[in-house]
């Protein structure tokens, strides 16, 4: 998706040429863009036998979608399981929960008005 909001438009091997060494192999590329498509991410414009994608959604939107979407499958609808999770993996340092203790502390403040 990356590549797709950068690009605009791109064929499937414009965004392999774009990607990294090693590179993936076109048909690997070409299944992920169908997918996405197939989840409503990706659009496609037909030219002859070949297709032109591009994003349907914007970043914040796909964001928004794939944490809610992991917060359902992994986490019990929870964003305090999500924070915990990290925590005790040992993935948030302490300038990370002191800012999520200021977001938390803005948020709580917010609802009260």
């Amino acid at each position: 998706m990356q590549l797709l909001w950068e690009k605009k438009r791109a064929f499937v091997r414009e965004l392999v040429e774009m990607m990294p060494e090693p590179k993936p192999a076109q048909t690997t590329v070409s299944t992920v863009v169908r997918k996405l498509e197939k989840n409503g991410f990706v659009g496609h414009r037909k030219f002859g036998k070949t297709h032109q994608y591009f994003p349907l959604v914007s970043q914040s939107e796909y964001l928004s979608n794939s944490l809610r979407k992991m917060s359902s499958t992994y986490f019990q609808n929870s964003y305090a399981n999500i924070v915990n999770f990290f925590a005790a993996e040992g993935k948030l340092r302490r300038k990370d929960l002191d800012e999520i203790e200021q977001l938390l502390k803005i948020l709580k403040r917010k609802k009260n008005d």
